[in-house]
C-alpha cells in the first residue's frame, strides 16, 4: 500500500504565500517523477509543477518565477513553495507521484487526497 497525504494548504492573501508538502509512504523501490497539480471549481484538473528524481523540473506558464517545486528523496517528500499568490490560484492542489513499489514489475501513478489553497482578502 502505497500512500501520499498533503499538507500545508489554507487561506491566504493575495500576494502572500504557501508552502506545500507531500510525503509518499508504504514499501516503496523507486520514485521517478513527483508533482503538484490544481482543480478549480468547474475546471480540469491541470498540472502545476513536476520534478524527476534527478531533479529536472517543469512549471505551468501561469505560476512560473512564482512558485518552486524541490524534493527530499531521502523523505519521499515533495514540496511546492508558492508566491505572489493570486486568486486564480484558488484550488484544491493534488501531489501525485510516478513510481515503482517493492517487487513491483511496472510503474504507477498515486495521488494524495489533496489540500485546499484559497486566495482571498
Amino acid at each position: 500500500q502505497v500512500q501520499l497525504v498533503e499538507s500545508g494548504g489554507g487561506l491566504v492573501q493575495p500576494g502572500g504565500s504557501l508552502r506545500l508538502s507531500c510525503a509518499a509512504s508504504g514499501r516503496i523501490s523507486t520514485i521517478y517523477v513527483m508533482g503538484w497539480y490544481r482543480q478549480a471549481p468547474g475546471k480540469q484538473r491541470e498540472l502545476v509543477a513536476a520534478i524527476s528524481s534527478g531533479g529536472s523540473t517543469n512549471y505551468a506558464h501561469s505560476v512560473k518565477d512564482r512558485f518552486t517545486i524541490s524534493r527530499d528523496n531521502a523523505k519521499n517528500t515533495v514540496y511546492l513553495q508558492m508566491n505572489s499568490l493570486k486568486p486564480e490560484d484558488t484550488a484544491v492542489y493534488y501531489c501525485n507521484a510516478d513510481l515503482r513499489r517493492v517487487g513491483a514489475m511496472s510503474r504507477n501513478v498515486y495521488w494524495g487526497q489533496g489540500t485546499q489553497v484559497t486566495v482571498s482578502s
